[in-house]
């Protein structure tokens, strides 16, 4: 794991290194080992290095054998050796023993067909100096960030945006467009970030930049469909790549621990690796803290599990910094707790495990449809399921605003997921957004616009309402937050984070899971489920899921912690976005308790912290809040 950084133009050698070398320093967390260069008349490419693999030997940038192409690469390959072996027979003589060279010669000898045979985590350039053309890539789920911009005259990118923001053609100017999807989706919803000008590689996708010109293409897509696999068949194949999964993703010249958490996907992963070592944290004693049933678990299942509990002021302290870390706002609540998991194996450790990607490819969320206890309810939902598409419709657009019981739920399994779903979070309906926003800011794509971008990709394909759900959240809540805030809260401490359910093995398998087998009246991801109770109690594998818990509601109703938050709001540079006076309405509300807005009052203090970093401010890393003025 590491960090790459670079950009191309015809400025002198001697210009370029210094300027390299402070988009790279900007990154050292991560890549605290080493750093290397390759400057050319036309090219830059900087990288840091955090050895995981050949820890002698893997120092990048890695050049072929005449020395025309250089690699900067920051993941990890799972099925190098194969290749290597494979690439050797072919004639490729290879210099080290890393993954980073396998990828080189891969695409000497297959072009951008390498992609599709690359198991693993990764975002890469390769520049040919006798062509002087960059490629880059990043993989198939986006685990691995890439950003670029052209500006000036210089196409450059980076691992994290503020590497850009060292290149003095970057001419740093917020994104408009921006902040009112965020408003709604909570994490940068858009592939133009909220740096004008600067762009993420969408997933799956690769580039060729030459001569001034950028083409982009997609080599993955998810392909969905139905099967009639029998249950038991398909556990069997869920068990046996997961299994194989994890297997792949512990190699490594270092230890690898774990992640734990008390549901069900650290849980399955930690059980089949077996590592030396688990990790898991909380706030105070309550329903905030987790760590207990994960220590349960680790002990039943006879594992080391290190725990910490949180403190609360130590956390809210840190969260601009936090903020600086991400590059871009995200208000997901589990961004806090992340940062101090991350710390604690950090100490023991650079490589740990996670779960995450489950939900997505398994159905695991209750957005997709489970949002009732009611047995009656269920039943009836499930015989409507079965009409005609038009009658299904008809029926969830009756039932859509009703307040019957059970209305919602069907409403959530019968309409169209194109109509009902836009994903995993919803903080601001759109017409909120607009009333507190200035005029500048509401001038923005709309979320249909966004999200129908992806579905348009589906259409006609006969997916299930469930598959198109899931579908969507591979392609917008997944590498929009869900990995963002996991690649860059982890290598804010230097730890590289590997997922094993987020392969492409795995995801082939769970392309094909009947959707009868996702969710059901007993639960979400069932199938999965099943297969995580070959190592799992029932207890765990067929848990609610719950999310990271995180006492915001608590925080926003305290005093010292609704001071920092109003001092925030009270800043002179607030009204060019919100109406300053509804904001801090909003505020004294929720504090006094007459509503519960903390999901919106947490999301617009994100943002605003993030700005006051990056914009008021010089963009350097800030120093914890100091919580005792504020008690």
């Amino acid at each position: 794991m590491c960090g790459i950084a670079g950009f191309v133009n015809d400025e002198p050698i001697d210009v370029k290194c210094p300027v390299l070398k402070r988009m790279t320093d900007i990154i050292a967390h991560r890549g605290p080992d080493s750093e290397g260069h390759h400057v050319d008349e036309h090219a830059a490419l900087g990288f840091r290095r955090l050895s995981i693999i050949d820890l002698r030997g893997g120092d990048q940038p890695i050049h072929n054998e005449d020395h025309t192409m250089a690699i900067t690469f920051n993941g990890e390959i799972y099925n190098y050796q194969p290749l290597r072996e494979q690439l050797i027979a072919l004639g490729h003589e290879f210099t080290t023993k890393c993954d980073t060279e396998v990828i080189l010669h891969g695409y000497e000898q297959w072009g951008a067909g390498v992609l599709n045979r690359l198991r693993g985590m990764f975002a890469f350039v390769i520049w040919n100096s006798a062509t002087n053309e960059l490629f880059g890539a990043r993989d198939h789920f986006g685990i691995k960030p890439f950003y670029y911009a052209t500006m000036n005259g210089t196409f450059m990118y980076a691992s994290e945006i503020k590497s850009l923001l060292q290149h003095p053609d970057f001419v740093k100017e917020l994104n408009t467009s921006a902040l009112k999807p965020y408003m709604t989706f909570q994490y940068p919803a858009l592939d133009e970030t909220f740096f004008k000008g600067v762009f993420k590689l969408k997933e799956g996708h690769y580039f060729t930049y030459r001569n001034g010109t950028m083409d982009i293409h997609e080599y993955w897509d998810p392909a969905f469909g139905e099967t009639r696999q029998n249950l038991d068949d398909l556990v069997d194949s869920i068990d046996d790549t997961v299994k194989d999964s994890v297997a792949h993703h512990q190699i490594a010249d270092v230890e690898v621990g774990s992640f734990l958490s008390s549901g069900v996907d650290s849980s399955y992963v930690a059980a089949v690796a077996r590592p030396e070592h688990t990790y898991s944290v909380g706030f105070g004693k309550g329903t905030y803290n987790e760590s207990k049933q994960a220590k349960e678990l680790a002990d039943l299942i006879g594992l080391n599990n290190t725990s910490e509990e949180l403190g609360e002021q130590e956390s809210f302290s840190y969260f601009p910094q936090i903020q600086w870390y991400l590059d871009e706002p995200d208000s997901n609540p589990s961004c806090v707790p992340l940062f101090f998991l991350s710390k604690l194996a950090s100490q023991d450790l650079r490589v740990v495990l996670s779960g995450e990607g489950a939900d997505e490819l398994f159905a695991g969320y209750i957005d997709y449809g489970v949002h009732t206890r009611s047995k009656t309810i269920k039943v009836v939902t499930r015989m409507l399921t079965h009409l005609p598409a038009g009658m299904r419709h008809a029926i969830a657009r009756w039932c859509k605003g009703k307040t019957f019981h059970g209305a919602w739920h069907l409403y959530a399994n019968l309409a169209p997921a194109e109509e009902s779903f836009i994903g995993q979070a919803k903080v601001f309906d759109e017409r909120e957004s607009e009333a507190l926003l200035t005029p500048e800011f509401r001038n923005a794509p709309s979320v249909h616009d966004i999200v129908s971008k992806t579905y348009d990709r589906i259409e006609g394909k006969g997916l299930s309402e469930i598959k198109k759900k899931q579908y969507l959240d591979l392609h917008q809540w997944m590498p929009g937050d869900i990995l963002l805030k996991a690649d860059k809260l982890t290598m804010a401490h230097s730890l590289e984070l590997r997922v094993p359910l987020l392969d492409t093995k795995l995801m082939a398998v769970a392309e094909k899971v009947p959707t009868k087998y996702l969710i059901n009246d007993e639960n979400t991801k069932y199938a999965f489920r099943q297969a995580a109770a070959r190592h799992l109690p029932k207890e765990w594998y067929d848990r609610e899921k719950l999310g990271f818990p995180v006492p915001i509601k608590k925080w926003l109703r305290e005093e010292q912690y609704c001071k920092q938050v109003r001092s925030m709001f009270e800043r002179d540079f607030v009204p060019r976005f919100f109406d300053q006076q509804a904001l801090l309405r909003m505020l004294d509300d929720n504090y006094a308790g007459k509503t519960n807005d903390r999901r919106k009052i947490w999301t617009i203090y994100t943002f605003l912290v993030w700005y006051d970093i990056y914009f008021i401010h010089d963009g350097s890393k800030p120093e914890p809040l100091d919580m005792s003025a504020a008690a």
